[in-house]
């Protein structure tokens, strides 16, 4: 019951802060100050949510499709806020909040926010844990990405108000979303390799559609790495870091159900 109290508030906390982004960009001012601090205070209650249920499940409780949401949800916030408690990467949050809200909330729908068994065990649990890592961060990275697009459209648009919002070079945004998605795809890599090992010790494994689209997925960032490389940057970049999220959004479903 403990932990099903305290999603609320980081919903309600979540929920303010991206409509306060919104407010932001229409009228910049203390909209975007209350905004980081709703991600902050949401943040901090989705800590402690995540500290109940490691208490009653005695270890590693994100296990279940719901469960999963609920992690990834908060490293998805958690990566953000290492960069959006800067003035000039506040307005991330126009792209992070609302998937941070959507995953939240699809997670209490799920049963992922409330009280679960038994945890995994340590292969299992790392798997799981670095596999979402690499989701939050190719997430974050399409956040960059959508952001980049949005801030270049303005740009070329000679938007009013423009020049009154703290945002960051178009340079350093294709620059942080490159890194973002190398690291995230070193984490989903690794998380794979402890999947596949942890199959094999225990004489489980098969390739179903969750397994193959993850190999799709982990394909097309590794091409999105190796074409960075090779001097794909701006906006073909941005739109190749959006087609990989969405096939991220995909898998997610295709986990549960396959």
């Amino acid at each position: 019951m403990a932990a099903e109290l305290l999603v609320l508030p980081a919903l309600l906390a979540y929920g303010e802060a991206a409509v306060a982004y919104g407010a932001e960009v229409k009228r910049p001012g203390t909209a975007g100050r209350l905004a980081i601090w709703g991600v902050r205070v949401g943040w901090l209650a989705h800590t402690a949510l995540l500290l109940v249920q490691a208490a009653q499940a005695g270890g590693f409780a994100w296990s279940s499709w719901g469960g999963a949401l609920n992690l990834l949800a908060w490293l998805v916030v958690g990566a953000y806020l290492i960069w959006g408690c800067r003035p000039r990467f506040r307005l991330l949050g126009l792209a992070v909040m609302p998937l941070a809200v959507a995953l939240l909330a699809l997670a209490l729908v799920g049963g992922g926010a409330g009280a679960t068994g038994t945890g995994p065990g340590f292969v299992l649990a790392l798997h799981v844990a670095l596999m979402l890592a690499g989701f939050a961060g190719f997430a974050l990275a399409g956040g960059l990405s959508g952001f980049y697009l949005w801030h270049e459209r303005r740009l070329k648009r000679r938007s009013p108000g423009i020049l009154r919002l703290r945002v960051p070079p178009l340079e350093s945004l294709d620059r942080l979303a490159g890194r973002t998605v190398a690291v995230a795809l070193a984490a989903l890599t690794g998380g794979m390799v402890v999947g596949l090992v942890g199959f094999a010790v225990r004489d489980a494994a098969r390739f179903d559609l969750a397994m193959a689209w993850t190999v799709g997925v982990w394909s097309l960032y590794l091409a999105y790495v190796l074409l960075r490389v090779r001097g794909l940057h701006g906006r073909r970049a941005a739109h190749l870091a959006l087609a990989g999220l969405v096939g991220v959004a995909a898998l997610l479903p295709i986990t549960h159900f396959a």
